[in-house]
């Protein structure tokens, strides 16, 4: 979401297949443009989503309409003829809610809509095609082809779900009118900045803003980046001269790669171990290494001696966190996340994401016979 970025791994097995889009394309080296140059202008599509909002008369954009200007060298009446056009979109809003309280996790039930056959034969394709890629890809960033596979499986079901949600408007939306929850302020940062990302994205591009089509939280192509995530991490992969996530599964492979290695990802190391815990109320000291965030930072030695019992013997001198993925009203299963099982939870921060980008992966591997 690429990185894509949701919270709640309740949420996501209802949302994911909606967290998908379809990519803008952009020079690998695009042209730096001027204090004074402008996006290229095409006409907005005329079935857009969503409702009029006038968003010039908002304080917070007009706030924001200065910042690019000062800031990027944008014409502020160019600016503010995207932003009359902008729609809002409220279906944005509602679906980025956080789950309902109370609604017990499931991850069974999350990992039957990802790994099930229409992906795995999807994958089994995909990987077929695009086989060389994959092999360049695990040679130049050290990320197995699976991983990669089981990414953009998960994510798009190998370009198949591309999404139809204006950018532009989704993520206009959610910068200034976000849900009133805790982090909040925090998440409409997030999405200016990511609007900021998009509107620069389009300049450099020279591409019309509007025909960005993605997620509701604006991600974009095969992998689902988000458009800062797109400036940064997306990569010419075919070496055709532009970087096209919308139409390049290769461009896709080489991206999602080096997000990937970008993010902490280990060359040939393991990425998790089923574990269990000692369930005895009197020895729980386990609990403590729950909740302690996305990354890999207990020795094994810690983990043992707290009542954790890895079920395969992990090499020697790796550190792990302790991933716990509730099953509803069935026994939660526990795994030892290494370095690269938090690497994926950089792309997606949830453990059933990481943990079915794994098993998509190795079952499309396990179908292809390889």
């Amino acid at each position: 979401m690429s990185m894509i970025f949701l919270k709640y791994a309740g949420r996501c097995a209802v949302l994911s297949s909606l967290l998908v889009a379809v990519a803008a394309h952009a020079g690998s080296h695009p042209k730096q443009a001027t204090a004074k140059s402008a996006i290229r202008k095409v006409a907005a599509a005329p079935d857009d989503l969503g409702e009029f909002a006038n968003f010039t008369q908002w304080k917070d954009v007009s706030e924001f309409i200065d910042q690019m200007v000062d800031k990027h060298g944008f014409e502020r009446a160019e600016l503010e003829s995207i932003f009359r056009k902008t729609r809002y979109v409220d279906t944005t809003i509602q679906l980025i809610k956080p789950a309902p309280p109370g609604r017990p996790k499931n991850w069974h039930a999350y990992r039957e809509r990802f790994v099930e056959p229409v992906r795995i034969n999807a994958g089994v394709a995909f990987w077929n095609a695009n086989a060389e890629a994959l092999a360049r890809a695990e040679e130049q960033y050290g990320v197995p082809a699976e991983i990669i596979v089981g990414i953009i499986g998960v994510e798009t079901i190998y370009g198949r779900n591309t999404g139809n949600f204006r950018v532009l408007d989704a993520l206009t939306t959610l910068a200034f009118d976000y849900p009133d929850t805790p982090n909040r302020e925090s998440r409409m940062k997030f999405f200016r900045g990511e609007l900021e990302n998009t509107l620069l994205f389009a300049r450099d591009s020279a591409i019309d803003p509007f025909t960005l089509l993605g997620s509701y939280a604006g991600a974009i192509g095969w992998p689902q980046f988000m458009p800062g995530s797109i400036r940064k991490y997306a990569v010419d992969f075919d070496g055709d001269g532009r970087i096209d996530l919308r139409n390049s599964p290769v461009d896709a492979i080489g991206s999602v790669a080096h997000f990937l290695a970008e993010h902490g990802w280990q060359r040939g190391e393991p990425i998790a171990f089923p574990a269990s815990v000692s369930n005895a109320e009197s020895s729980r000291s386990w609990d403590v290494f729950i909740g302690q965030g996305l990354e890999a930072k207990f020795t094994l030695d810690e983990l043992k001696a707290a009542g954790v019992t890895p079920g395969v013997e992990p090499p020697a001198g790796m550190q792990f966190g302790l991933v716990d993925l509730q099953n509803g009203g069935e026994p939660t299963e526990y795994w030892l996340g290494a370095a690269n099982f938090f690497a994926i939870t950089r792309y997606n921060r949830s453990f059933f994401y990481a943990m079915s980008v794994v098993d998509l992966g190795r079952a499309v591997r396990s179908a292809r016979g390889s």
